[in-house]
């Protein structure tokens, strides 16, 4: 069994669980850790976890709400971490005293009672990396922080029967905003982040018999609505706009059970 749990998602901060149990073997890993270690040894606690129940950690990129207390955590713990070469270099190599993995497009990260496949994006980060975790039977793909997506992305999520993807910003609520000019061409470009309408083109691409769980996330505060992503998003799979999960910046979401249909 495969589940999902986001702890919360957004420009405060980023961190995601997910668990796999095979039998008696449970095995979690914490994709991005963008939070410090009080915060968020709150969020587990409220996800009826502890710090020593995580057994590893991936950093997607090196930016500063999806980092956040990874290497404290991983000392404190002696949890391994998962990242990019790129990544770890543009945080200026820092000494993980062993526990330190790289990761690298297309090549699997065995967690016992699942894996994770990591595959590149396009992002301004030095090698960012996204996530297909699967158990074998259920699949999920992990799609935030991008600036459009590749015919590779699309690739990497095709079949998978939940998502937690990007819908960061409503172009005209970003032009209208008080960010500066130079904000505004780096979120909305190439390599900044999904609007809500390119995340809904990535459904449409992605959409099959068999997807039955979506959630968005990294919502911008300042420049985005839950209101305007679910029927958007929505409207793209044939779905109600109820259907559409949402990850909050404070209490991101419940669990929430991966799998293709009985």
């Amino acid at each position: 069994m495969l589940r999902l749990r986001s702890l919360g998602s957004g420009s405060s901060g980023n961190a995601t669980l997910v668990e796999g149990r095979r039998g008696a073997e449970v095995r979690r890993l914490l994709i991005d850790c963008g939070f410090g270690i009080r915060q968020l040894q709150e969020r587990l606690s409220a996800a009826g976890l502890a710090l020593d129940q995580i057994d590893a950690i991936f950093i997607t990129h090196e930016h500063s709400d999806h980092v956040g207390c990874a290497r404290a955590l991983a000392l404190r713990q002696r949890i391994p971490v998962w990242m990019s070469r790129g990544t770890h270099a543009a945080l200026d190599a820092p000494d993980f005293d062993g526990l330190l993995r790289l990761a690298s497009d297309g090549a699997a990260i065995d967690l016992g009672s699942f894996e994770a496949r990591p595959f590149t994006v396009p992002h301004d980060a030095r090698e960012p990396l996204q996530l297909r975790c699967s158990d074998g039977t259920a699949h999920l793909g992990v799609l935030t922080d991008l600036g459009h997506a590749t015919a590779h992305v699309l690739q990497q999520l095709a079949g998978c029967h939940a998502l937690l993807l990007e819908a960061n910003h409503d172009p005209q609520m970003l032009a209208d905003s008080r960010y500066p000019a130079f904000l505004k061409r780096r979120v909305a470009g190439p390599q900044g982040h999904l609007a809500n309408a390119a995340a809904a083109d990535i459904l449409r691409a992605l959409r099959h018999p068999e997807l039955r769980l979506v959630v968005a996330a990294h919502l911008s505060a300042r420049n985005n609505h839950p209101d305007l992503v679910r029927p958007l998003l929505a409207s793209a799979l044939g779905w109600r706009p109820e259907d559409i999960g949402i990850a909050d910046p404070l209490h991101g979401t419940g669990w929430l059970t991966i799998g293709p249909p009985a």
